[in-house]
């Protein structure tokens, strides 16, 4: 039996005003899960993001506190505490803090395995929304975070 406490397993800071941590998944994830992959994520008030992004697999977020926007393609609505999202594979997704306090939530993915955007956000390489082969976010969405990182 895998047990993990939470309370002890490490984060990492995002450039856009988020702190994330693995819980289950990929190789080095407390519990080694292989077919999904599950996280925590804390959004800092007033604007903390998870960007403008796509992957293959398909994915739910839940709101366990706070109040955020979230764009899933072309639709724009508010989420908050207790409400999920599902977004479908390939299907670019967005969801900014737009409250005065933390928005925690939860996020679930699968099939398992990495996904770029954490990668290119902390690189400074996450496409930006509208350009390219990027579509733009939903009309009236909170702008993409897409400032480069701060270096150390």
């Amino acid at each position: 039996m895998i047990i993990a406490d939470i309370a002890k397993i490490p984060g990492n800071q995002f450039p856009a005003g988020r702190w994330g941590r693995g819980l289950a998944g990929q190789a080095g994830q407390p519990i080694p899960a292989k077919g999904f992959v599950m996280g925590y994520v804390i959004l800092e008030p007033n604007g903390g993001q998870v960007p403008w992004h796509n992957q293959e697999q398909e994915e739910v977020y839940m709101v366990l506190q706070g109040r955020g926007e979230i764009c899933v393609g072309e639709e724009r609505s508010e989420i908050t505490a207790g409400q999920m999202v599902y977004m479908p594979p390939t299907v670019f997704h967005q969801l900014t803090n737009i409250g005065d306090s933390p928005l925690h939530m939860m996020y679930c993915y699968s099939p398992g395995g990495d996904v770029a955007h954490w990668r290119q956000e902390l690189s400074g390489t996450l496409p930006r929304a509208g350009e390219g082969e990027i579509p733009p976010l939903p009309a009236g969405a909170q702008p993409q975070y897409t400032a480069a990182p701060v270096a150390k």
